[in-house]
């Protein structure tokens, strides 16, 4: 049921959506278990990037794969993101959101690029993406990993939060519907939080467990 706005959260300026959601208090080992469990299902995202005289640009990526607590992609050597990153390679965001469960992740993070060379290429390099770069039919320009344009992402993630739905759609209607009709506010899922310190831990953890 929705829960009612408190005149304490009005005078200490709490913002009661996310005060009523706030759901910090579980052990890093379930944050990250819900953090994966939704992040898998999510094989697009939106990455961001800082770029000079425009600000924040945002476009949509396929991870390659997920290692952990950071993201693998694969781009285009000669896309104006790669200029982005050289100059600003700690101003990265990537974001995903689950239409059907509301879902979201948002990633902060510090981008890592690897050329052609790197061998982590050819371990999550598919057919599908060859198709966003295209074959010159020189041998060279294959789309293939071997591709001089093939590049590296990896988002080493520094500060991560997302919120995890606990209703069902139709429960989802009923908390908004009576949030509207009794003033309350909704509550309808868990919203969390991981740093630095959480994100290398876990970081060491499946380094440990995939060595």
């Amino acid at each position: 049921m929705p829960e009612q706005l408190t005149s304490q959260e009005v005078n200490s300026k709490t913002d009661p959506s996310v005060a009523k959601q706030w759901d910090n208090d579980v052990s890093t080992e379930k944050k990250f278990e819900d953090f994966y469990a939704i992040a898998d299902k999510l094989k697009v995202g939106l990455l961001g990037t800082l770029r000079e005289g425009t600000g924040p640009v945002h476009r949509s990526m396929a991870v390659a794969k997920r290692a952990g607590p950071d993201f693998l992609f694969l781009g285009n050597a000669h896309s104006q993101k790669f200029n982005d990153i050289e100059k600003h390679p700690e101003a990265v965001t990537v974001t995903f959101q689950n239409s059907s469960t509301q879902d979201w992740i948002s990633v902060t993070g510090k981008a890592v690029t690897a050329s052609n060379e790197d061998p982590r290429i050819k371990e999550i390099w598919s057919k599908g993406t060859s198709a966003w770069f295209g074959d010159l039919g020189d041998g060279v320009h294959t789309g293939k990993p071997e591709d001089p344009r093939m590049t590296l992402i990896e988002i080493q993630s520094k500060y991560i939060s997302y919120w995890k739905a606990e209703v069902g759609a139709l429960g989802f209607g009923k908390e908004v519907l009576g949030a509207i009709v009794t003033g309350g506010v909704a509550n309808t899922g868990a919203l969390r939080e991981m740093k630095e310190d959480e994100i290398a831990q876990a970081r060491k953890s499946d380094s440990a467990l995939t060595s």
